[in-house]
């Protein structure tokens, strides 16, 4: 063979695709460290545990049936309650005599998802409240709907659920924590309703009411804008910003230069803003956000699908209240439970750690694969180099966070790759104690020493997609970078290695190695 022919032989060879394929890798992801994002643990940054109030989602729940009913009621001519309530998880309507009670209850059990609810009657007196197991569904419903609205809201942070009504939200790294906080806190509950008076305080308001107030009203603050400080509206919006379709920032006013939000309703928001408009014609209208009156304009005429929020905005409180809009309000209020930081002092200190775990697997198996399989030992020891180039790799393009629990399982990958090798390693040596030739004794080995690599693997990397399913933070990032390690491994020991031993022996003509 001439010089010319074995230097093509070597650009060509399989190996060359492994190398070219690993160059081009880290070409596009150079450097690593910025493509490479980290987790808290290890970049620092901060622990929020959120609350959720589940209870608020249950009398959300109950209202809407309760609005629901009042306009079926409507719709079927029936005597409409002289009170409806929301009290102790259960909606109260009030009627005059004991018929009105029996023919509303005969309405409400004709309606559709009516299975949900317990009706009870006593006297004049209908209660209406969830069967069984309902309550605890919203509940739940309620936190994985909120987790959601995290994530549209703040993007690349861990978001995930702990007991029953809590949500653990982690901030690596984040460089204004203080805006995330706030972005994350804001319920953004939108509600447009009805004013009945204004004044300067709450008692001003409740002089007209000697015995309370009705159930159907209450007071709410009004906003740093708002020309009233309180206002007695409705207690039950019949329009919220769940109805909305869209929400973007703009600019309008008399001046039109002021900075506003604009919006638009789905089709039933619409149509029941529309109704709302058209029959109180003259009355002032409050839009209301996480129960604070922002404005209250005089409604001038009917509005039908569109409208504007003037609150005396800044052009950036407009975009973070329409971003807030948009990705949707809360199914229920959270409140912060524990806040915890992380320097990136201790974070540092953690990867130094972790790149000296590492380091010393890796030399420890270096000088066990030299001293016990010579030659052949080096070749299994770039095969799990090439493994842990593969696994930060993957991580970047799938932008899984690197974390302290990942560091370990990049660790365990180290020793169930050089197990891989070995594997292979004894299946070559009986092959050779047969007498067999070293090419065929390789090929053969590989062959061989597949078939248990790979059952190994599989079930492993089971276990480490069950961790990843059902796991939380820590545990997920541990099952991330098992998995990925498994694959590196099955490529790394069945393909790269085999590469390696095919690239020395038909390129130096070697006929004899030690393993």
């Amino acid at each position: 063979m001439n010089q010319a022919t074995s230097i093509r032989n070597m650009l060509f060879s399989e190996l060359t695709f492994w190398v070219a394929l690993c160059g081009i890798s880290l070409y596009f992801l150079f450097p690593l460290r910025q493509n490479l994002k980290l987790g808290i643990d290890l970049s620092g940054g901060t622990y929020l545990t959120l609350e959720v109030e589940t209870d608020k989602a249950v009398d959300a729940e109950l209202v809407e049936f309760m609005q629901s009913a009042q306009t079926k009621i409507k719709e079927a001519r029936l005597s409409k309650p002289k009170l409806a309530k929301v009290e102790k998880k259960q909606v109260v309507f009030e009627f005059d005599n004991l018929q009105d009670v029996q023919a509303v209850a005969s309405l409400l059990k004709g309606l559709p998802g009516i299975e949900r609810f317990r009706i009870d009657s006593e006297g004049a007196t209908l209660r209406v409240g969830f069967a069984s197991g309902v309550e605890r569904q919203i509940k739940n419903e309620a936190v994985e709907r909120n987790i959601g609205v995290l994530r549209s809201r703040v993007a690349d942070v861990d978001i995930m659920k702990k007991g029953e009504n809590q949500i653990i939200v982690e901030l690596p790294d984040v460089a204004d924590p203080q805006k995330a906080k706030s972005i994350i806190g804001k319920a953004a509950q939108l509600e447009f309703r009805l004013v009945y008076q204004a004044g300067p305080t709450k008692e001003d308001l409740e002089l007209e009411y000697d015995d309370g107030l009705p159930p159907d009203r209450e007071i709410l603050p009004g906003g740093p804008s708002s020309h009233d400080r309180f206002y007695l509206v409705q207690r039950y919006p019949e329009v919220t910003g769940k109805m909305l379709k869209d929400a973007s920032p703009g600019v309008g006013g008399e001046t039109m230069r002021e900075p506003q939000v604009d919006f638009k309703f789905n089709a039933a928001g619409a149509q029941k803003f529309h109704t709302l408009t058209s029959s109180n014609y003259g009355k002032r209208l409050a839009i209301v956000l996480d129960g604070v009156v922002i404005s209250a304009p005089q409604i001038h005429g009917a509005i039908s699908d569109n409208g504007t929020i003037h609150g005396g905005f800044t052009m950036d409180s407009a975009r973070e209240l329409a971003m807030l809009l948009k990705s949707g309000s809360y199914v229920a209020p959270v409140t912060f439970q524990e806040e915890r930081h992380i320097g990136p002092s201790l974070g540092q200190e953690s990867i130094n750690q972790g790149y000296m775990s590492c380091a010393v697997g890796l030399g420890f198996l270096l000088v066990f694969s030299f001293f016990y399989y010579g030659f052949s030992g080096l070749f299994a020891f770039l095969a799990l180099v090439y493994n842990l180039i593969l696994i930060l790799i993957g991580l970047s393009l799938l932008k899984q966070p690197l974390t302290l629990p990942g560091i370990g399982g990049m660790v365990l990958t180290v020793g169930m790759a050089i197990d891989a090798s070995i594997l292979i390693f004894e299946s070559i040596k009986d092959e050779l104690a047969k007498g067999e030739k070293l090419r065929k004794a390789v090929s053969a080995g590989f062959s061989d020493a597949m078939v248990v690599i790979l059952d190994a693997n599989i079930t492993t990397f089971i276990v480490g997609a069950v961790l990843y399913k059902f796991g939380t933070g820590p545990i997920q990032g541990f099952a991330t970078t098992m998995m990925l390690g498994i694959v590196a491994t099955l490529l790394t020991g069945l393909f790269f290695l085999r590469s390696l031993f095919r690239f020395v022996l038909t390129n130096f003509n070697i006929e004899r190695l030690r393993i």
